[in-house]
């Protein structure tokens, strides 16, 4: 890919606004549609997972490494005092990487590529890399 970096950085971006939003006092209420909890936690973990897996090389790191990042903002949501310590939350965090592997997996899992592609061709060569 000739992006790798900005697709890399979106992941970071990505992987920092949950755990901003899961250790801020009042995050932001969602839309009616993702109002269950677990529904929030499966689905930003599955997009973390689903990314992740694009924008970097194939690795077993990155499903642990989010599996951890789920489990540690849990634990430090039942420090901080302002949210609450919910082992459910971890099972849906598990799901969502679960779920963002097996996207990956399917012919979504090339979407990234196509999108760099096509931007290959709209950006001057000076954006790439």
């Amino acid at each position: 890919m000739r992006y790798t970096r900005l697709w890399q950085a979106m992941a970071w971006g990505m992987a920092f606004a949950v755990a901003w939003l899961s250790l801020i006092p009042h995050p932001p209420q969602p839309p009616a549609l993702l109002g269950w909890d677990k529904a929030q936690h499966l689905f930003a973990y599955a997009c973390l997972m689903f990314w992740f897996r694009q924008a970097f090389a194939r690795h077993g790191r990155w499903p642990v490494f989010l599996l951890a990042l789920g489990i540690a903002l849990e634990c430090l949501q039942g420090l901080g005092g302002f949210r609450t310590f919910d082992p459910a939350d971890m099972v849906a965090n598990t799901a969502g990487v679960g779920a963002g592997l097996w996207l990956a997996g399917t012919p979504l899992g090339k979407g990234l590529r196509g999108l760099d592609h096509i931007l290959g061709k709209i950006l001057p060569p000076r954006f790439r890399r």
